[in-house]
C-alpha cells in the first residue's frame, strides 16, 4: 500500500514515516504543498495524508486542485486547530477524513486503512444516504425533492453525519469536528442539536435516520433511514 504524506514538520515527518513503514506502508514524504501537489498528480498513492499548514500552497489549495483535476485518492488531512481553519471546510473540498494534531499513531493507521478499504471511486459533489441529499457547495439539504431548511450548525452536523454515514461517530469526535477541539462548554450540547436535527430531517418524514447507540455515540443511517 503506497502512502503519501505531506507534512512540512521534519521531525513528525520522520516519525510517521518510519512508523508507517514499519506497518508495511510504502511512504512517499513531500516536505511542501507545491512538491505534495505535484507528486500527487503525477503518481498512483492508496491514500494521502496531507497536513493544512505547508509553506509554498497550503493543504486546502492542495486539496482543492487535486479534486478540480479529478484526483479522486482519499485524503485525510491533519490540522492543528487554531481559529483559522475549519475541518468542515476540508470536507467541503473533498477531503475524506481528519486528525487534529497531536493525534495517535495507531488511531492514524486505523484511519488510513478504513479509507483504503473504501477505495478511491469518482465522487459525486451531492452527499447522499437514501432520499436525504446535502450539497456543501451550495449549503442545500433535501428529503427527496423537499428543501430542508437547517442552520449553520445543524448544516455541519449533518454533513459530518453524512461524511461518516454508516459508522459510530462518539459524541467528542463530534464535537471536534463540528464545534472545536478545544471545546470546554456542555458536551450534551451535541444531544440538544442532535434532536433539532432530528425534528428537521426524521421527524416530518417518519424516519429514523439518525440512530443513537446508547454508550457509543450516533450513526446516520446509510440509506437515510
Amino acid at each position: 500500500m503506497r502512502v503519501l504524506l505531506v507534512e512540512d514538520e521534519p521531525n513528525l515527518a520522520e516519525t510517521v514515516r518510519r512508523g508507517l513503514s514499519g506497518q508495511g506502508f510504502a511512504v512517499d514524504v513531500a516536505h511542501n504543498g507545491v512538491d505534495g501537489l505535484w507528486m500527487a498528480t503525477e503518481n498512483a498513492f492508496d491514500v494521502i495524508v496531507l497536513d493544512i499548514m505547508l509553506p509554498q500552497l497550503n493543504g486546502y489549495a492542495v486539496l482543492r486542485k487535486l479534486r478540480e483535476q479529478k484526483v479522486w485518492t482519499p485524503v485525510l488531512m491533519l490540522t492543528a486547530k487554531d481559529g483559522e481553519y475549519d475541518q468542515t471546510d476540508a470536507f467541503e473540498l473533498g477531503a475524506d477524513d481528519y486528525l487534529t494534531k497531536p493525534f495517535s499513531f495507531i488511531v492514524l493507521v486505523a484511519r488510513m486503512r478504513a479509507l483504503i478499504r473504501r477505495g478511491a471511486p469518482e465522487r459525486p459533489v451531492v452527499l447522499r444516504a437514501g432520499d436525504l441529499t446535502l450539497d456543501p457547495n451550495r449549503r442545500r439539504a433535501h428529503r427527496g425533492e423537499e428543501e430542508i431548511v437547517l442552520t449553520p450548525r445543524e448544516f455541519g452536523l449533518l454533513e459530518f453525519l453524512m461524511h461518516h454515514r454508516g459508522d459510530v461517530v462518539t459524541k467528542a469526535e463530534i464535537l471536534s469536528g463540528v464545534w472545536d477541539p478545544a471545546f470546554d462548554g456542555d458536551p450534551n450540547i451535541v444531544e440538544v442539536y442532535i434532536r433539532y436535527l432530528r425534528q428537521k430531517i426524521d421527524v416530518p418524514y417518519d424516519r429514523h435516520a439518525i440512530q443513537t447507540l446508547r454508550g457509543m455515540g450516533y450513526r446516520l443511517d446509510e440509506e437515510g433511514g
